[in-house]
């Protein structure tokens, strides 16, 4: 398969600059793999494609603001992006500069004293040291909300609540789980009262989520890092429902990459640590039955992902559709239910 298998033609007004007016405002496209058919819905009627026995599988990372502004001791102009966390001292990032910095440069961030060191450098990433208080801290007090880089203005008070889901609770994301932003504490209220069980596990979502596929051949493609926790309850609720032959139903990609890097030998198991898994079309899906989803970046690993569960032709024909009917493009966008 060639990346170019995987792209489109997306007029830009179609890129959502902003989110929504409310959470369930979005539009929902449902995709349904056996019969072919493509509905066109509001994420609003989301409930009426569950039923009491499924299993719903959230992703609890929380955004930290990830993009800095600082100088070299030169006066040189620098922006740095988190890559991600490595620990709270210490971070790989891209950093925009005139010149790349050496290790053993110092960045100071603008309006104030803190002072960042460069380590080293991977590839196209730098790690750096943060000093007292610490990365969280430091992000809290002088981070910028890090909104994609196809959202072409400044962060504004509004995205701090809106770049982030309600369910938000472990900090380590520089890109937010977007299928997430959709749902309100009305709605998971609402899934609870019918009886359906969800439950959490943490993916950190890095900036890598935004890269194309840089090789015409998607098998030589290097996929990026993310960390992510499985916590033993989810593992055990995930492996029940496999067993009984219940649909698990992923909310967002990042819980995909997830569940399906937990398996071990058939089974789902309590894990933590790095995936790197690449999922394109002829993967067999150990996990997942059902995918709440965005709409992804031309050539994207995301949108690979998705044409492996509901197959290129259903998902290049869904894609067109949502370009005939307007739909919105990408983190603040509209959803896909794929079935």
């Amino acid at each position: 398969m060639k990346k170019s298998d995987f792209e489109y033609e997306l007029p830009e007004h179609l890129i959502a600059q902003t989110p929504p007016q409310d959470r369930q405002g979005a539009r929902l496209m449902v995709v349904h793999r056996e019969s072919q058919i493509i509905e066109h819905r509001l994420f609003s009627d989301f409930l009426e494609y569950l039923s009491p026995t499924d299993l719903l599988v959230f992703n609890n990372t929380k955004v930290i603001p990830a993009r800095f502004f600082g100088q070299k001791a030169s006066g040189g102009q620098v922006e740095i992006l988190l890559e991600r966390m490595i620990s709270d001292v210490t971070a790989l990032a891209q950093i925009r500069a005139s010149r790349a910095p050496k290790a053993g440069t110092v960045i100071t961030l603008a309006d104030s004293d803190t002072q960042v060191r460069v380590l080293g450098r991977e590839g196209r990433f730098f790690t750096l040291e943060f000093p007292s208080p610490g990365l969280s801290a430091i992000a809290a007090a002088e981070g910028q909300i890090p909104l994609p880089p196809y959202i072409k203005r400044a962060p504004a008070e509004l995205d701090a609540s809106r770049y982030q889901t309600v369910f938000a609770e472990r900090e380590g994301a520089v890109a937010a789980p977007t299928a997430g932003l959709h749902f309100d504490e009305p709605m998971l209220a609402a899934i609870d009262d019918l009886g359906i069980d969800r439950t959490m596990l943490t993916l950190h979502v890095g900036a890598g989520t935004f890269q194309p596929v840089q090789v015409d051949d998607i098998l030589q493609h290097q996929m990026h890092q993310e960390w992510f926790s499985l916590p033993p309850d989810t593992a055990s609720r995930v492996q029940a429902q496999s067993s009984r032959g219940h649909r698990v139903l992923a909310i967002g990609t990042t819980s995909v990459r997830a569940l399906e890097s937990a398996v071990v030998e058939g089974v789902v198991q309590s894990m933590q640590g790095e995936t790197q898994i690449f999922i394109y079309p002829g993967y067999e899906f150990k996990v997942i039955d059902r995918l709440i989803t965005n709409f992804h970046l031309p050539q994207s690993s995301l949108l690979m992902l998705i044409s492996a569960l509901a197959g290129k032709a259903l998902i290049r024909r869904a894609y067109q559709e949502a370009i005939d009917q307007e739909y919105r493009f990408f983190s603040y966008g509209d959803a896909m239910l794929i079935l």
